[in-house]
């Protein structure tokens, strides 16, 4: 997602608990039963619901503070909009609507995306969720917004509208002329063997429309969400399969990063390839670029990874879950785990993580005062890692890995400080070290808990779209060739 740009989100409210009145999760609980996963699903989607407005767009997020509560953002980005088609979909896949009502549901926000602006067949980053128009200053603080095409953010909504195609028939010959200008190579830099810095085989992070001016940085990192764009340029044919080997397990051993990575040289496909690894806690685990959850989680939501690449893609994913219960419950000892992007409970928007699990030397801390670990130097102590900041949609994301983990830890930041909200879900985040919850529910993290507990509930049903055509004939075959040096 595009939110390496801080949001501005204000949040009051939600009295802190006593240190003294938190108790940590159990390490293992008794697996949840369908009837508690349905019920937060329900909640979830509700949430969404509440976020959707009469155009057809689902905002940025929800805010709970107030009177007249839950109150719309008025901005709205490509992924929220993504969020709310897939999460439609997972409610009538489920049973909590009809089908007629999904039908109903994707064909406003198709007319929708159809009035949108768009520029090289892509989505600007925001746009008003009311009536559709572009943003050109934020919403309370007037500041300037420059128009931006995010490579990241325009994957998620076609994520969004290939899961709507797939389940609603009607509508895709509407959808597959939207589709039908979404080029990806317009964000690629082809390799080039003499120069691979300028020409790394890479998508931009995105391009500016105003000067057509591309970001300076590509995205390099394999285990990282952006991920996705890459696997729908390949799938489509837009982007070369070699570009997936381009993509870097870590940094290359002579380069700055967080640890000095393990690994050798392989090569795939006639690609050189660098591949790599870092060791948490005794672990091989192939890094993302800051250390959170949904960096390398939230793509197997909907390409079967797992299952393609199970002793690459799906040991590692198992072991990067493994690494943030050993952060949350034994090297910060908060008592609860789970560190993503998410909402400060206090105010604002910050990328959470475990740092040790990412390549940036300084990359996303588990606590807003940014408390890092540095390889090759003691780790702090405890008591170093001060208002550490949970998301419950970290632990959704992890179902599939440590289920009972996941559902205990759920479990504890409801009862210990209140952060499920009856009817809409759980709320953003925790500060579990002050107890402050946010007061704000995102589009993209509940969007997130959506398709994470449709796929534990009615496993592949927002999988079916990505495992057929390209995705079975260009996309699985490169999984199956993954070799990590885990």
């Amino acid at each position: 997602m595009d939110r390496r740009t801080f949001l501005t989100a204000a949040g009051t409210g939600a009295a802190a608990l006593s240190l003294g009145a938190v108790t940590a999760p159990a390490a293992v609980a008794a697996p949840a039963g369908p009837r508690l996963l349905t019920t937060w699903f329900r909640d979830t989607y509700r949430s969404m619901e509440a976020m959707t407005t009469d155009f057809g767009l689902v905002t940025d997020k929800i805010d709970l503070s107030g009177p007249g509560a839950p109150v719309q953002s008025a901005q709205t980005s490509p992924t929220n909009i993504g969020c709310g088609l897939w999460s439609t979909v997972a409610a009538a896949g489920l049973g909590v609507i009809r089908e007629s009502t999904m039908v109903r549901a994707l064909s406003r926000t198709v007319a929708a995306v159809e009035k949108l602006e768009r520029h090289h067949g892509f989505w600007l980053n925001w746009y008003d969720a009311h009536d559709g128009s572009v943003l050109t200053e934020w919403p309370g603080t007037g500041d300037p917004v420059r128009p931006f095409l995010s490579s990241v953010d325009n994957a998620w909504l076609v994520t969004g509208l290939r899961i709507a195609a797939d389940a609603a028939p009607s509508l895709r010959p509407r959808i597959h002329r939207i589709l039908a200008t979404a080029d990806w190579s317009y964000f690629y830099t082809p390799f080039d063997p003499a120069d691979p810095v300028a020409g790394p085989g890479q998508l931009r992070g995105g391009v500016w429309t105003d000067t057509d001016e591309p970001t300076p940085h590509h995205y390099g990192a394999l285990n990282t969400e952006p991920r996705m764009a890459s696997y729908l340029g390949i799938a489509d044919g837009s982007l070369p399969s070699d570009h997936y080997w381009h993509m870097l397990r870590t940094m290359l051993p002579e380069h700055e990063q967080e640890q000095k990575p393990g690994g050798g040289y392989v090569t795939v496909d006639g690609v050189r390839v660098w591949n790599g690894h870092y060791t948490h806690r005794g672990r091989k685990v192939v890094p993302t670029w800051g250390g959170s959850m949904f960096e390398a989680l939230m793509v197997p939501l909907f390409v079967p990874e797992p299952q393609w690449s199970p002793r690459a893609w799906g040991e590692t994913h198992h072991r990067y879950v493994r690494g943030h219960i050993d952060h949350g419950l034994r090297e910060a000892e908060y008592g609860y785990w789970g560190f993503s992007p998410s909402n400060v409970p206090e105010d604002g928007y910050q990328e959470y993580g475990v740092d040790a699990l990412g390549m940036a030397v300084d990359g996303y801390a588990s606590n807003t005062d940014r408390t890092h670990t540095t390889d090759g130097e003691p780790l702090p102590p405890p008591s170093a890692f001060t208002n550490g900041v949970v998301t419950p949609h970290a632990s959704f994301l992890a179902l599939p890995y440590a289920g009972r983990e996941a559902v205990a830890n759920l479990r504890a930041l409801e009862r210990d400080f209140g952060a499920y909200e009856d009817g809409l879900g759980f709320r953003d985040s925790v500060n579990v070290s002050t107890g402050r919850v946010s007061d704000f529910m995102l589009a993209l993290d509940q969007g997130m808990i959506v398709a994470a507990l449709a796929q534990e509930l009615r496993p592949g049903l927002l999988q079916r779209p990505f495992r057929t055509g390209g995705f079975r004939s260009r996309v699985q075959p490169l999984l199956e060739r993954e070799r990590f040096s885990i």
